[in-house]
């Protein structure tokens, strides 16, 4: 199987997780410019918009890109031309199926990564013609299936003969060289770009990443389906009180990530972030994420 860097041409097998309102163009071309795989988050954004980000990334990097398609979203159609007239050859996707579009992003020459939560789905994706998946764990912050990663990787790459990136719960290069051992070629990190130095959010939520501990998020709508994980706060012990669907909001996104609320705003982070202690530069993240998981791995020994 082509390593994941050779069918990216991107230099470590690291991807930046599409994380909704703050996946923008600051971020993902820094990701992408030390040599990851940037991705920018499309939901919420009109053409225009979608189309800015798309050219405000390339100028500040000539390296490769992603845009993640929240497949829901009204103006898919539109978003797709986009992706068509601007270049991008590859798309990841979540919240539904891209069976839709797929042939019009084939005949395009886009590359199309899909995250699941389940092996049926990781099938299903695969005999539509994807390229790869993303299996995210539970762990992870925002919108989660209900399978950990330890349990969901290893099953996912024994059923599927593409590709597997690893996600939820991998903010180090322990958690990367776990994923490889599981049988993924990549990893997918989210709460660990929360507290770059280029993450354009406020300095109040990354401090609260910062200052949590490994029990420090909370799952809601459980019961529902469309669990969703962030950081407890005021605005999520509410919700467990009345089941408001605001907590759900791009507002509430907002008043975290642009205005600083962490308590009446949405926190989305995933329960990794009792590891992350300091905040610095993606590069320095990246290239010791990476060095470290090679190390690991060479000292790996059954006992």
């Amino acid at each position: 199987m082509e390593k994941i860097t050779e069918l990216l041409e991107i230099q470590y097998p690291i991807f930046q997780g599409a994380i909704a309102h703050i996946a923008r163009y600051p971020l993902v071309s820094a990701v992408s410019e030390a040599g990851g795989l940037g991705i920018i988050a499309a939901g919420g954004l009109s053409g225009e918009e979608l189309r800015e980000q798309i050219r405000e990334t390339k100028k500040r990097t000539k390296n490769p890109f992603a845009v993640n398609l929240m497949l829901q979203m009204e103006n898919i159609s539109e978003q797709v031309d986009v992706l068509i007239a601007e270049d991008i050859k590859i798309v990841t996707t979540g919240a539904g199926t891209p069976k839709p579009y797929m042939e019009r992003l084939k005949q395009a020459g886009i590359k199309v990564f899909p995250v699941i939560p389940s092996v049926k789905i990781a099938q299903k994706m695969e005999q539509l013609g994807v390229d790869a998946v993303i299996a995210e764990g539970m762990e992870a912050g925002g919108h989660i299936g209900e399978t950990t990663t330890m349990a969901l990787i290893p099953q996912v790459a024994q059923a599927v003969n593409i590709p597997v990136i690893a996600a939820g719960g991998i903010g180090d290069g322990h958690g990367m060289a776990a994923a490889f051992a599981l049988g993924a070629c990549g990893v997918q990190m989210g709460t660990a770009f929360l507290t770059t130095t280029e993450c354009p959010i406020h300095e109040n939520y990354k401090q609260a990443i910062l200052q949590a501990n490994d029990t420090a998020t909370v799952v809601i709508h459980k019961e529902k389906g469309g669990a969703i994980r962030g950081l407890r706060n005021e605005l999520l012990e509410g919700y467990s009180k009345n089941e408001s669907g605001e907590v759900f909001s791009l507002a509430a996104l907002q008043r975290a990530a642009d205005d600083g609320d962490v308590q009446q705003g949405s926190v989305m982070s995933g329960q990794i972030a009792g590891m992350l202690t300091q905040v610095r530069p993606v590069k320095e993240l990246i290239e010791a994420v990476y060095a470290e998981a090679e190390a690991v791995s060479q000292k790996i020994v059954l006992r």
